[in-house]
């Protein structure tokens, strides 16, 4: 386990140990060694919370069973308030070629601090937020992140004003029940995502995107909300906050 310090793209190792877990999967007694090596990181801040801290977890925690993998976030996130996010073997890959690229090195931090999101799915209220969302997006952009939805900001002109605003990219619907479908593939795109970023000015959450969430739950999705949620009845595993 090793603590890292990030300041202005830059990674800093605090400390490095080993954990040991006794050769167990079980997630209770791993979430209870996370827990314990959580409650020890107020020597390196003194707020640790899931705006100021992330996980990040490779190696053992990559071969647990996907019912496992969520039962022992879940368990974190309940002990700590924080959200443990399990990097895949594909994603750690990218994280250590970007890092050898960038400056030579072969630890997987210094990748990940430089480009952390390789792609990412943006939410919020389209009618509501929409110059806020445009903001989201073109800062993921500039830090190299693809956002896979929307694709497009630009509205349809027959649109603007309605309450289900469609994209250059989509066409018309064709019913009221049309509006589903384009939910669907907006939603569908989830399970390619990095990170499903949920924009929330304020911190309120709107109806449309309290649905969603249900989704991204399901599919054990990493959820960064720009600014700490308000109005959400069920706390659950996330992150706040793109600057971390």
């Amino acid at each position: 386990m090793s603590v890292y310090r990030s300041q202005s793209g830059e990674s800093k190792l605090l400390k490095k140990e080993r954990l040991a877990f006794e050769d167990s999967r079980d997630h209770e007694v791993l979430a209870d060694g996370v827990g314990k090596f959580c409650a020890g990181l107020t020597e390196f801040n003194e707020v640790v919370d899931n705006k100021t801290t992330r996980l990040h977890a490779t190696g053992v925690f990559q071969r647990l069973p996907q019912p496992e993998a969520a039962a022992l976030v879940n368990s974190v996130y309940v002990d700590t308030g924080l959200y443990f996010n399990i990097v895949g073997p594909e994603l750690e890959r990218f994280y250590l070629e970007t890092g050898m690229s960038a400056c030579g090195s072969n630890d997987m931090m210094d990748g990940l601090i430089r480009r952390e999101l390789r792609n990412a799915v943006v939410c919020g209220s389209f009618q509501q937020s929409l110059g806020y969302i445009e903001d989201t997006i073109a800062r993921l952009r500039e830090s190299g992140s693809e956002v896979l939805s929307p694709r497009s900001t630009r509205i349809k002109p027959e649109t603007a004003g309605t309450d289900f605003i469609l994209f250059d990219y989509q066409d018309l619907l064709k019913n009221d029940r049309d509006t589903w479908r384009h939910k669907y593939v907006h939603m569908d795109a989830f399970r390619q995502a990095d990170a499903v970023v949920v924009c929330n000015p304020g911190g309120l959450v709107g109806k449309g995107t309290i649905f969603e969430l249900g989704f991204m739950s399901a599919l054990s999705k990493r959820i960064i909300f720009t600014e700490e949620p308000r109005g959400v009845s069920v706390l659950f595993p996330c992150e706040v906050g793109l600057e971390s």
